[in-house]
């Protein structure tokens, strides 16, 4: 999916008018590799970079967006409703695709920078990163999109950082990307892009890689690879850890 849409990105980018390659991005990230530990409490990557040019810089103000995504997942959402006193579930959908992580940080307010047609050719915004299957029995399937942002969002997985992009002598930009503790593990993506009069002139876009390491990479490992001996060294430690307290508070009411 993802390699699909840096294609229609590409693709895209080949059809802007010709001033667009008057510019090009030069970035770099503080770090590639995030690295996940029993210690790991979140995390923070500094992107910045420069615009190169051949010609002196367009009229139009230049506006930078920078969105970090992480791994997409299918979720079932459904709507809890209370029948009779008792909360059930009643309608489901399917969603087809939702980014596990996804931070947004613009020079400008977003819907200045990304018109919606474009935003809707290029799947920039939260909204648009977010893909559901039509159900015909649920008459409003983009409550659930939205259900899913909103849930998201509180958890710090989601973010809008509008004026997040420091932009310096029409040239020179960078952010901070707040990464929390609760990442999901897999290939990240950093893409940056220019805007000018409403339009995209310049893209870049660069991994970064997210993973567990040491005790949480073996605990991983073990769970995904091995599950019945996991599931037995759980049971153990379990058994170990009440025996453990059932025996402290049995010396601790002697004395």
């Amino acid at each position: 999916m993802r390699r699909l849409l840096t294609l229609i990105a590409a693709l895209f980018l080949a059809v802007l008018p010709a001033r667009a390659e008057e510019e090009a991005i030069v970035a770099g990230l503080s770090q590639n590799v995030v690295s996940i530990n029993a210690t790991f409490v979140g995390s923070e990557i500094l992107i910045f970079g420069a615009v190169k040019r051949e010609t002196p810089a367009p009229a139009n103000e230049l506006g930078v967006v920078v969105v970090v995504e992480g791994p997409s997942q299918q979720i079932t959402v459904r709507r809890k409703e209370k029948r009779m006193g008792i909360w059930v579930n009643t309608d489901a959908v399917e969603v087809q695709r939702a980014p596990t992580f996804y931070a947004i940080s613009t020079s400008a307010p977003f819907e200045e920078l990304v018109p919606e047609d474009i935003d809707r050719a290029m799947h920039i915004s939260i909204p648009e990163s977010i893909r559901i299957f039509s159900s015909e029995e649920v008459a409003d399937p983009e409550s659930f999109a939205e259900a899913v942002i909103r849930i998201r969002s509180k958890a710090g997985l989601y973010k809008l950082d509008e004026g997040g992009v420091n932009l310096s002598e029409n040239t020179l930009f960078d952010t901070r990307i707040q990464l929390p503790a609760n990442l999901t593990e897999g290939s990240y993506v950093a893409r940056i892009f220019l805007t000018r009069g409403g339009e995209i002139v310049a893209a870049h876009s660069a991994d970064i890689d997210v993973r567990k390491v040491g005790l949480e990479r073996w605990l991983y490992n073990l769970a995904h690879e091995q599950a019945f001996l996991y599931g037995l060294m759980s049971l153990a430690i379990a058994i170990a850890a009440g025996w453990g307290a059932s025996a402290f508070f049995r010396i601790f009411l002697r004395s």
